[in-house]
């Protein structure tokens, strides 16, 4: 598989580590309900389909939202962390 890394172009998988789910960037408020909190430390998704994940790009230190398919492992968009809107 290969991503395409916003800073250093398309490169192999093996320099990317992956995170899991993009999930981890939709936080909860810090005055959310305990169950908000239960949810997003502990209930996740094992979709066959399209998803979206963190992947860490080890070379150029950068954080990427990768949309993919797990089924067909078609790349649809990788895209920076660091410039993302909630």
């Amino acid at each position: 598989m290969r991503l395409s890394c916003p800073c250093c172009g398309p490169r192999d998988r093996r320099e990317f580590t992956y995170y899991g789910a993009a999930d981890y960037l939709d936080r909860p408020a810090p005055d959310a309900g305990l169950d908000a909190w239960d949810s997003y430390l502990h209930l996740r998704d094992n979709p066959a389909g399209p998803t979206r994940d963190l992947w860490y790009h080890d070379p150029c230190q950068s954080w990427l939202q990768v949309e993919r398919d797990t089924v067909t492992h078609a790349i649809h968009s990788v895209a920076p962390v660091a410039g993302r809107r909630a």
